[in-house]
């Protein structure tokens, strides 16, 4: 059996959403400068590198990170490989592989290669899920849906996809790397940090083999 890290590094160097702040890591009490013990200081938003959405974050008077079902973020998932598709519209879910009663769906595309390869520059080019195929999801009772980059939805529309699954109550995992999975079933743990009224939290996700 299995363990797969397919959380994102948290450093200076990892790639953000334009106009959100730059990831600050910095050492601020030293032993080497006399202090007892080293501590650091982090300055980053809430959906930096692998991260959970919270309804909030898109809808007025959603629930709050710390508000989320745990059980939702923990159990069995299905990753679908779409890695030559350049976006997810609900044709292309129609025809997958997604096995009846799938309540939970990682998507892995391209964009784990950029992960891979250590990018820190963003793309907007991201392959993300069009708003047809976020009511496909919800429709077939889907509660889950990770993808591999820093949004669930196209650069250029952001709001439709995110508001179709927060509205339907469906947890949105956003910059997972899959680079190193193949498709199939395993069990995922995904914990967001409980930061009380967050619109999001950063997360260690990982996936075991089943």
């Amino acid at each position: 059996m299995r363990t797969y890290d397919v959380s994102v590094p948290i450093s200076t160097e990892l790639v953000t959403w334009p106009g959100d702040p730059k990831i600050a890591v910095e050492r601020v009490e030293r032993m080497e400068d006399g202090a007892e013990a080293n501590v650091t200081r982090i300055n980053m938003s809430a959906h930096s590198g692998t991260h959970v959405d919270a309804p909030c974050h898109f809808i007025e008077d959603g629930a709050s990170v710390d508000q989320l079902p745990i059980d939702l973020l923990t159990g069995r998932v299905y990753v679908l490989d779409l890695s030559n598709e350049d976006v997810i519209n609900s044709n292309i879910l129609e025809n997958s592989s997604i096995p009846p009663r799938t309540r939970r769906v990682l998507f892995k595309t391209r964009n784990s290669e950029n992960w891979a390869r250590r990018e820190n520059q963003f793309r907007t080019d991201y392959v993300a899920l069009s708003a047809d195929a976020a009511s496909f999801l919800v429709d077939r009772g889907v509660r889950l849906v990770g993808v591999d980059y820093l949004s669930v939805a196209p650069f250029e529309a952001t709001g439709p996809t995110h508001k179709i699954l927060l509205n339907a109550g469906v947890v949105i995992v956003e910059g997972l790397d899959l680079s190193q999975v193949s498709q199939g079933r395993y069990m995922l743990y995904c914990l967001p940090l409980k930061i009380e009224g967050a619109d999001g939290a950063p997360a260690r996700a990982i996936l075991v083999g089943v």
